[in-house]
């Protein structure tokens, strides 16, 4: 049965177009209803997310079959109160959009199995949406953001700079060497017993002295934007377990102190690659993904955005984890530019942004790594 329909709701002005999104590339399911308009306005008209910390919490990280039977238990609950808060049926639709990779990919599957369904089941196009094309193009579900820009995509997966020329033309300028940031963040919550996820070291660190700890900044001033996170979660390693049975208060202070790195690490990247010859022309500085949400280290990119005379643009905080409303909205672009995807679309593991440019961990039969 469809979502009772507000007549006033979903009527639209003609050129609309309204897609629902799926995201399920990790531990969260999500869905979302996006509409932009004719004249290009974004408005998400309904979203919901289920987490699933509690059930991932007794192995100390995401195991990844529980994450995808729990996507399979909750997505249709999930997609019809979004449906429902946006007061849409399916024949309100123009497409539906998933994730189909990069991320787990049991529980890509199980969002994109849901998307086909809906698609075959409805006579709707399907998009098949890169999960980092999301975060990409997440800044435009709040404002207007010109093409080209630079991006800092920085999450627990994935730590880039690109250029964002515009839907679908993507370059990489810089990547991590080996851990990404978001990962570093969470293997120092679990090492001190603070949580699972980097919030916990946010939570912590305002307790604590950033100065406390002498922490290094790899790759600081180096000519190229990559990065590199294994030495500095290392070194961070080895200072709490010097500690002889560490108070809350020296938890505080590594926190503090391991943040203040990454910080810095961070806004140095982004000043090298807006002095590259690639970024002259960038209109702004976007930072997307989990570690979006940060203050300090929005704070550190806001400086060196306007060193550079640039603005930093970032989502809202609901936007910068992984969330549906920016698989919609891709979806929605696409759509635009006349892209769709036939029911034999796979799940891919790996999906770089730039497939042009060589991978830093090396690649193999799914692809590259990095």
């Amino acid at each position: 049965m469809e979502p009772a329909r507000d007549p006033a709701a979903t009527q639209s002005p003609a050129g609309a177009l309204t897609v629902l999104g799926f995201e399920t590339s990790c531990d969260d399911t999500a869905a979302a209803v996006v509409r932009r308009d004719a004249d290009g306005a974004v408005r998400v008209l309904g979203e919901r997310v289920v987490r699933q910390d509690a059930a991932h919490a007794p192995f100390g990280g995401v195991v990844p079959e529980i994450a995808a039977r729990a996507h399979v238990d909750r997505l249709d609950a999930v997609a019809r109160r979004a449906m429902a808060d946006a007061g849409v049926g399916f024949g309100d639709l123009d497409a539906v959009a998933a994730t189909a990779g990069p991320g787990l990919v049991g529980g890509v599957m199980v969002g994109l199995m849901t998307a086909k369904a809906v698609a075959l089941a409805h006579r709707l196009p399907l998009v098949a949406v890169n999960h980092l094309e999301g975060h990409a193009l997440s800044p435009c579900l709040s404002e207007k953001v010109a093409f080209p820009y630079l991006l800092l995509l920085v999450s627990g997966g994935h730590t880039q700079i690109l250029m964002v020329r515009g839907v679908g033309d993507y370059q990489r300028l810089g990547t991590t060497v080996d851990d990404a940031a978001g990962e570093a963040f969470d293997k120092i919550a679990k090492l001190t017993g603070l949580g699972l996820s980097g919030a916990a070291v946010e939570c912590a660190a305002t307790a604590g002295d950033a100065t406390r700890f002498a922490l290094p900044r790899p790759f600081r001033g180096a000519p190229n934007p990559d990065f590199s996170f294994a030495g500095l979660k290392t070194a961070a390693t080895r200072a709490y377990q010097s500690l002889d049975s560490p108070s809350d208060a020296d938890k505080a202070d590594l926190a503090a102190s391991f943040q203040a790195a990454v910080a810095d690490v961070l806004a140095d990247r982004v000043r090298t690659a807006l002095a590259l010859p690639a970024a002259a022309e960038a209109s702004a500085v976007i930072v997307a993904g989990g570690v979006a949400a940060n203050a300090v280290i929005r704070a550190a990119l806001t400086a060196a955005a306007e060193d550079a005379g640039r603005p930093l643009v970032a989502p809202p905080l609901k936007w910068c984890t992984d969330n549906a409303a920016m698989i919609a909205l891709v979806g929605i672009e696409r759509l635009r530019r006349g892209e769709s995807d036939q029911l034999d679309v796979a799940a891919r593991p790996r999906w770089p942004l730039d497939p042009a440019a060589a991978p830093a961990l090396g690649g193999g039969k799914k692809g590259p790594k990095a």
